[in-house]
């Protein structure tokens, strides 16, 4: 923060040796359909996503979640003894935990604690690499801290003698610090809401130029930035490791049919994903419902990509994309290298009897050129050919019709051009509006 600073109990360095825990309340939980393994390991993979050293984890089963605590007694004395001989100065706790909880626990195991929230702000916070990203990852952390001030400022005094309307300092102290969290946030806020506006601006240019927007979704490390670098020849970070992409990326990428489009790449989603960073990521998230395609990029050979899919979808569900809105949607079931034998002809035959999936896998580039063509079929559905006359001068409309559309037949008449060109209604109404 760059008005204040506060004494971050939760700040984590690279190294640190931790266990990882997982509350288990036996119904699914905030899981939903993952298994207990499956959502161990996940949470494993947060934690190693900035460098934790990851010694050991375990699942409580918790059958009435305590207040304070939200581990049973016995459990809290456990993970104490598993602290130690693990030697472990941290716990990663793989659920949302109150300000009271985190301050209790950290006080019955002697380590520090962090639960899901806060884990993957770190990753955030490591990632941001572009200035929005940063104000977006700074908001989130904020909202998220303003609820544990009282944690840092244990040490003062609480109350003090003299007049009544005089509070002791410590008080005084977490007042002041959350005036300043307020006075930053609404800044950010402010700053978010003119990039807001500006990311409006530019899809309106972008939706009066002629070039379709292709946006890539997925559940974190499903292999999107893998994709965009394999269909734009770029060099996108990429690597087996969750949250590998934050900032969104655009880029261009040849299509079939059409002079250029634009393919973007977004931050991957996950399960529970902090409702702190769904707001303050709404800005970019936006850029997906304007798209003309969206892609949503499937581990398919990962044992919950139908839980992952189901998270992908609440989370579009929430910026107003509920299945069969907004713009239409191709699943793309990737990583077909990682199967074989009967499971790989499973999904293959699978993806053969629908038509709002395509397999492929990135890494190989199996089917990646079959999906070029996939891709501009996809934005050349519902197209009509027009029959239009254009003066020969106007060259910067015959152009765009050229890249917008598909020009079947051009013919000089005197000074004039008759054409029939292939168009999607939006193309036309825009073409139109010229």
């Amino acid at each position: 923060m760059s008005e204040f600073s506060l004494s971050r109990e939760e700040g984590i360095a690279r190294g640190e040796r931790a266990l990882v825990v997982l509350p288990d309340r036996g119904d699914g939980g905030s899981g939903g359909a993952r298994s207990v393994e499956a959502r161990l390991e996940e949470a494993e993979g947060l934690a190693e996503a900035i460098g934790i050293d990851v010694v050991g984890r375990r699942a409580f089963r918790i059958r009435q979640p305590r207040p304070s605590t939200l581990f049973g007694k016995g459990q809290v004395e456990e993970l104490g003894r598993l602290a130690e001989e693990h030697e472990a100065g941290l716990l990663v706790v793989d659920a949302g935990l109150s300000p009271v909880q985190q301050k209790s626990l950290e006080e019955g195991t002697k380590a520090k604690v962090i639960d899901r929230t806060g884990l993957i702000l770190e990753i955030f916070g490591e990632r941001a690499a572009t200035a929005e990203g940063r104000l977006q990852v700074e908001l989130a952390h904020l909202d998220y801290q303003a609820g544990r001030l009282v944690r840092s400022w244990t040490h003062l005094e609480r109350q003090r003698g003299g007049f009544g309307f005089l509070g002791g300092p410590g008080e005084t102290q977490i007042e002041a610090d959350r005036r300043l969290i307020r006075d930053r946030m609404a800044k950010i806020r402010r700053e978010l809401e003119q990039v807001r506006r500006t990311r409006g601006l530019h899809r309106d240019r972008r939706q009066r130029a002629p070039w379709p927007v292709i946006a890539l979704v997925g559940y974190t490390n499903a292999g999107k930035s893998t994709l965009f670098n394999r269909l734009t020849r770029a060099e996108v970070f990429a690597e087996d490791l969750l949250f590998a992409t934050l900032d969104p990326t655009m880029r261009e990428v040849g299509i079939p049919g059409f002079d250029k489009a634009i393919l973007s790449d977004t931050v991957g989603f996950v399960s529970n994903l902090p409702t702190e960073l769904v707001a303050a990521f709404r800005a970019t998230l936006e850029e997906v419902s304007s798209a003309d395609l969206i892609l949503h990029v499937r581990d398919i050979a990962h044992p919950d990509t139908d839980a992952q899919k189901a998270d992908v979808e609440t989370v579009l569900a929430s910026l107003g994309l509920e299945e069969g809105q907004g713009p239409p949607r191709l699943e793309l079931w990737n990583k077909l290298d990682l199967l074989a034998g009967d499971e790989r002809n499973a999904v293959l035959a699978e993806a053969e009897r629908r038509d709002d999936v395509f397999p492929i896998s990135a890494v190989t580039g199996e089917n990646i050129e079959s999906l070029r063509e996939q891709i501009g079929a996809r934005l050349s559905k519902g197209n009509i050919v027009h029959h239009i006359r254009l003066p020969a001068s106007e060259g910067s409309r015959l152009a765009w019709l050229h890249s917008r559309g598909e020009v079947l037949e051009s013919r000089m008449d005197g000074e004039c051009l008759d054409l029939a060109v292939r168009l999607s209604p939006e193309n036309w109404t825009r073409f139109q509006s010229l």
